[in-house]
């Protein structure tokens, strides 16, 4: 069987396509979630990666549980209570936990519908870009269900509350530039620019040292439930070991003497 995810490399970049188009990259089995724990996983190894860039192939980014398997109770969605729960936090929920704790920042480019847990998926990225044909809804509810990959966790720490109350209570589904306007999504372009315009934003990430690209990432993530003065400790840690970099040094003496900087990831 094929993967899930197929995974391509430029230079210092990875970009992960869900390879499912013909169920709109639903995510319906045990081993895709396992895909991305152990993808996130090589990625944590692998220290010359800045950059992941997250798509689907087909039409749709991602169109969350199979309703099938859920009118059917088969397959993710089999089993007493205490079967589903496990399941649930042994499968779906095991994605927010790598891919939104990644040190590496996660560009989302969202080609078509994410609904459900294709929303939440794409909220646990840093950076969300839509094709103009792109829709999304925390829909859940339209099937008496509740976010249960931690949309409620992560929907309003993207759009603010009001806006992630409005989505979840009442399912409905936005448009791209709804989206825009939400700041769910940072721009919308054509379909046909959309991967070389999110192609364009992690070049411009990756070119950056490494060790400073990481470190301002989790700073970012840790400052989500951290107190300042927490945080501006974290801060401070984090500069003097970004102080003591080979590539902090290159990076002020490429912009001292006018030229562009050569960085080793050291």
């Amino acid at each position: 069987m094929e993967p899930f995810l197929v995974v391509e490399r430029e230079e210092n970049i990875l970009i992960a396509r869900m390879n499912r188009p013909d169920s709109r990259n639903a995510l319906t089995a045990p081993e895709y979630m396992q895909e991305f724990v152990d993808l996130c996983a090589a990625i944590r190894r692998d220290k010359t990666v800045n950059v992941l860039v997250l798509t689907g192939n087909g039409s749709s980014f991602c169109a969350g549980g199979n309703v099938k398997d859920m009118r059917d109770k088969s397959g993710i969605f089999e089993g007493s209570p205490a079967e589903l729960r496990n399941q649930y936090r042994d499968g779906i929920q095991t994605i927010p936990l790598c891919v939104y704790e990644l040190d590496i920042p996660v560009i989302a480019a969202v080609n078509g519908p994410a609904i459900g847990a294709g929303l939440d998926l794409a909220c646990m990225c840093d950076v969300r870009i839509a094709s103009e044909k792109a829709k999304f809804a925390e829909s859940f509810i339209k099937l008496g269900l509740v976010p249960g990959d931690g949309g409620a966790w992560l929907l309003p720490r993207v759009v603010g509350m009001p806006r992630a109350t409005l989505m979840s209570l009442t399912g409905d589904m936005i448009d791209s530039s709804k989206a825009l306007e939400y700041g769910l999504v940072t721009d919308v372009y054509p379909s046909d620019q959309l991967m070389a315009e999110a192609m364009k934003v992690a070049r411009s990430m990756a070119a950056n040292p490494s060790a400073a690209l990481r470190m301002t990432k989790r700073l970012l993530r840790e400052g989500e439930h951290m107190r300042l003065s927490s945080l501006l400790e974290m801060s401070a840690a984090y500069q003097a070991l970004a102080h003591n970099t080979e590539d902090h040094v290159e990076a002020v003496e490429a912009f001292l003497a006018k030229r562009e900087p050569k960085f080793s990831g050291r």
